[in-house]
């Protein structure tokens, strides 16, 4: 067990693939990208010391978001095979810097035909994929709580909220806006996790944003590290590029900032990670031992009986407008119950 290490969100440009010519460009944009970071992490590491174990990429960042590309069209131009060259890439990058590479992109799945997710895929130092995550909550794109009744059928339970337990401590991850959901960080931890890797890309601001609010929230309720990524801007869209550019962070168990990074390409957001001193707090009788005081017994009746958002919206290939249509009926019968 290696309990001091170094931890490093790269802080690194997308350049997104929607205007390209056609797949074959976009596929080529992707490779560049993976050839692009695989030389920035290796740099990095080199200054930033050679203790540094886990790097962590920004969200999307070998593809940026879909925009008016239909579902099958996004699946073709950007998603992932899981057993695709691009991921055979970045599990090089793994191998060639020693280190626990945490990164986001969009795949396919074999189970799902016309479907992509938005994975959080986990390599080691040996290029071994140590998790897959797939993104439980998001606006635009199908998860696996859409097909949940499937998702289950092939991958099972624990498929939803995976944990690696690694030398260097144990790690879950967040994407992008799930660090709004406290309950998503709280099933990772509940299942140990001590280090939450979380791929982002947002607006990035001086001030304390909702998610910059979030990850000290996280860290503190649960006692663990953040180790954040924030894209250094996303080009080739409409979007102004530095609208998601700077504030990658590290934040510690406390709540404490340990480093940050400021606008650009930047791997400033780099920091020690202390997993003796995390196990040590987790196990003090005291006030702030938040993991210890939890009450589920008590607050597991009011989830339970209460559906928001509904499993199983989707069947087929859904479009653009179904994920609107399925949020607005949702707020129509949150209003009609009172609860809005």
């Amino acid at each position: 067990m290696t309990e001091r290490f170094r931890a490093l969100a790269l802080q690194t440009p997308c350049h997104a693939v929607n205007d390209c010519v056609d797949t074959a460009a976009a596929r080529d944009a992707i490779r560049a990208a993976i050839d692009r970071i695989h030389a920035e992490t290796v740099a990095s590491i080199r200054t930033a010391g050679s203790d540094v174990r886990l790097v962590v990429l920004p969200e999307y960042v070998l593809t940026g978001p879909p925009l008016t590309e239909s579902i099958p069209e996004w699946a073709e131009r950007a998603a992932l095979a899981p057993d695709g060259v691009e991921y055979q890439r970045l599990a090089d990058i793994a191998r060639d810097a020693g280190v626990y590479l945490a990164v986001n992109n969009y795949e396919t799945d074999e189970h799902f035909p016309g479907l992509y997710f938005q994975a959080c895929v986990l390599f080691g130092p040996d290029g071994t994929v140590r998790y897959r995550y797939r993104r439980l909550n998001s606006m635009w794109s199908v998860t696996p709580h859409d097909v949940l009744d499937r998702y289950l059928e092939v991958y099972g339970e624990e498929s939803l909220f995976p944990v690696a337990d690694t030398e260097i401590g144990r790690i879950a991850p967040i994407a992008s806006e799930e660090i709004l959901y406290p309950e998503v960080a709280r099933c990772f931890a509940v299942r140990g996790a001590e280090i939450f890797a979380h791929s982002s890309s947002e607006v990035a601001s001086a001030l304390l944003s909702p998610k910059n609010i979030a990850k000290r929230a996280r860290a503190i309720e649960n006692s663990a590290y953040v180790v954040s990524a924030n894209t250094a801007g996303v080009f080739g869209t409409a979007l102004p590029p530095a609208s998601g550019d700077g504030g990658s962070q590290i934040v510690d168990f406390r709540g404490t900032v340990l480093a940050a990074a400021t606008q650009g390409p930047s791997m400033a957001a780099n920091a020690e990670v202390d997993l003796a001193a995390l196990r040590a707090f987790r196990r003090r009788v005291a006030m702030d031992n938040m993991l210890a005081r939890q009450r589920f017994e008590v607050y597991a009746p009011t989830y339970a009986g209460r559906t928001i958002h509904p499993a199983n919206s989707f069947t087929g290939v859904p479009d653009r407008g179904d994920f609107r249509r399925v949020q607005q009926s949702v707020i129509d019968r949150l209003a009609a119950d009172g609860i809005i």
